[in-house]
């Protein structure tokens, strides 16, 4: 879900770490993958141990045994943002019910810095996130494909589609102009 650099940083911590003075505020925003539909329990249960825990959530209309409702729903479902220590704290978070593991690459802890998490809380109202106005790209924008099959290819965006993870491109070649849609995240500004 957060795959760019600039908002998932990855840090190694080590057993030498705990000598620090009691000064350093030794606690960071790591990414925590819990049980599936369990993010308010496992936030709960961590809140028990003393840890601050966050779970982003977002509005979405859905259509529910046929009536057009908005729902609540976790903006990274199957994670949550849990600030601790790892030198200190990491098995109590890795064993906490409901939790499946701390986030890694490789050996590394997937630390989120804190501006991020200050940047999602501004942004809620009504406890959850405002995604309104999120989408980088204005209709009639060209666009490169980043990834996939189609990777490469310049094309115009269209529009954005309801879920907010995939767009319509309209993409003109030699032979024909098509109208595809793909996830938001393989596109890039010209």
């Amino acid at each position: 879900m957060i795959a760019s650099t600039s908002l998932l940083e990855t840090q190694s911590f080590s057993a030498s770490e705990t000598g620090k003075s009691a000064d350093v505020p030794r606690s960071h925003w790591f990414l925590v993958h819990v049980k599936n539909r369990a993010e308010k329990a496992s936030g709960q249960n961590l809140d028990q141990l003393g840890l601050e825990s966050f779970c982003p959530h977002r509005k979405q209309e859905k259509i529910i045994r046929r009536v057009r409702r908005e729902v609540i729903l976790p903006l990274f479902p199957g994670y949550l943002f849990v600030k601790f220590d790892p030198a200190v704290q990491f098995r109590a978070v890795q064993f906490c019910t409901g939790v499946l593991r701390v986030v890694t690459f490789g050996d590394t802890l997937a630390r989120v810095d804190s501006s991020i998490i200050e940047a999602m809380r501004d942004r809620m109202t009504q406890g959850w996130v405002d995604m309104s106005n999120c989408t980088p790209f204005q209709p009639g924008q060209k666009v490169r494909i980043q990834d996939g099959p189609l990777r490469g290819l310049e094309a115009v965006f269209e529009s954005e589609m309801s879920d907010r993870q995939r767009v319509t491109l309209l993409l003109k070649t030699v032979a024909y102009q098509a109208r595809v849609v793909m996830p938001v995240d393989q596109i890039t500004n010209l």
